[in-house]
């Protein structure tokens, strides 16, 4: 799945320069800056976040992980911290809008439930939550997870770095699988056997992005995957639990969001390029090249807001959701900096290298995303269809 954060095109803009500053906090970049990269400088990277102003208390602590992904400088590591690392919940965002789309689409229609629309919120976020946990604990299982591997190098990775043992890790895994399996049970009492399709449907593909024999990550079909679970899956799931049934209209209403994560993930897949094609690994990134996984990326970000207007046309979204294209200003920073190739190292204390094009992609991301959503919302505010 997807997990953000991430030439000098970009840090040397300055409002985007500023953006990623909103985005990471103390640890994020200053404009026309560079450094060493590569897993030798890891520990020079850690060492000077360590040096980051200090957290004036927990909540200061957790906001940090929450925009990092990496523990809170100059404190300890407390429970909360711990568990927010370990689950990358920096990432949850992502499904978060995902289910506010549905939620959003879903208020005002005939046999909107509140209650099963919780439930339905929350066990997406789980479910989220169990795929970060299986995926650190198939690639280690696997091997592909290493110590020089970009996954221990943007943030700590849970068994590597000593957080948590593999039998932790295997055990917080089945906890929340267990939770999510209990809220599917009580949904499906009420909206029937259709329930349990969406959810067999999404934890099959969290389990084979992953995990053996299919790894689909492995395959080229990471990408797809990831389309399908945050667009399609997660929204007209979603949708299906507070409505008790599924218009086309949703499934159209679906396809942007799905797209914007799908950007993501393929910004991600460019940076660990290098890494994952000597293991073998066949990202599509690594299939199409560099040079065309960045245009394939930028042509998923256009595609966003060509599939809101036409959503919006055939009446699937309702009208204020174009207040989307407030975006396009991002689109254009983030079609410059794809527009050109990484740089060979990060800038001083930037949190999450090698990540890098996953950041451009990330910030258009939640800037487009919750634009929608705020379309959404005054349409459910006005019942506007």
């Amino acid at each position: 799945m997807p997990h953000p954060v991430g030439t000098i095109g970009l840090v040397s803009e300055p409002s985007t320069s500023s953006e990623l500053r909103a985005l990471f906090g103390s640890r994020a970049p200053e404009e026309g800056t560079r450094t060493e990269s590569g897993p030798e400088s890891e520990a020079g990277r850690r060492k000077a976040s360590k040096q980051a102003p200090r957290p004036q208390g927990r909540f200061d602590a957790w906001r940090e992980v929450l925009r990092t992904v990496n523990p809170p400088s100059g404190r300890p590591l407390d429970f909360v911290s711990k568990w927010l690392v370990l689950t990358r919940a920096a990432v949850l965002p992502m499904t978060l809008v995902a289910g506010a789309i549905a939620t959003l689409l879903a208020v005002h229609r005939p046999g909107f439930r509140p209650g099963l629309l919780v439930l339905a919120f929350v066990g997406v976020v789980l479910a989220h939550v169990a795929n970060n946990l299986m995926n650190d604990l198939f690639d280690t299982e696997v091997g592909a997870d290493t110590d020089s591997y970009p996954r221990a190098l943007y943030a700590p990775h849970p068994v590597l770095s000593g957080m948590i043992s593999r039998s932790g890790l295997a055990t917080a895994a089945l906890v929340v699988n267990a939770l999510d399996l209990a809220i599917l049970v009580v949904l499906v009492v009420f909206r029937g056997p259709i329930v349990i399709a969406f959810a067999l449907g999404g934890f099959l593909l969290s389990f084979a992005y992953t995990a053996p024999p299919l790894r689909l990550k492995k395959r080229g079909l990471g990408e797809p995957d990831v389309f399908v679970v945050w667009g399609p899956l997660m929204v007209c799931g979603t949708y299906f639990a507070a409505v008790g049934r599924i218009p086309w209209e949703v499934l159209v209403a679906s396809v942007p969001y799905g797209l914007l994560c799908t950007a993501v993930l393929m910004g991600k897949h460019i940076d660990k390029a290098p890494y994952d094609a000597p293991l073998g690994i066949k990202t599509l990134p690594v299939v199409l090249g560099e040079a065309r996984a960045r245009a394939a990326t930028k042509g998923l970000m256009v595609a966003f807001y060509v599939t809101v207007g036409v959503a919006v046309a055939v009446r699937a979204l309702p009208w204020p959701a174009v207040v989307c294209v407030l975006a396009v200003p991002k689109l254009v920073q983030a079609w410059g900096a794809l527009s050109k190739p990484r740089p060979d190292s990060p800038p001083p204390g930037f949190p999450v290298w090698p990540l890098w094009f996953a950041a451009i992609a990330f910030v258009h991301t939640r800037r487009a995303g919750s634009l929608l959503v705020t379309g959404l919302v005054i349409a459910a505010a006005f019942n506007i269809h």
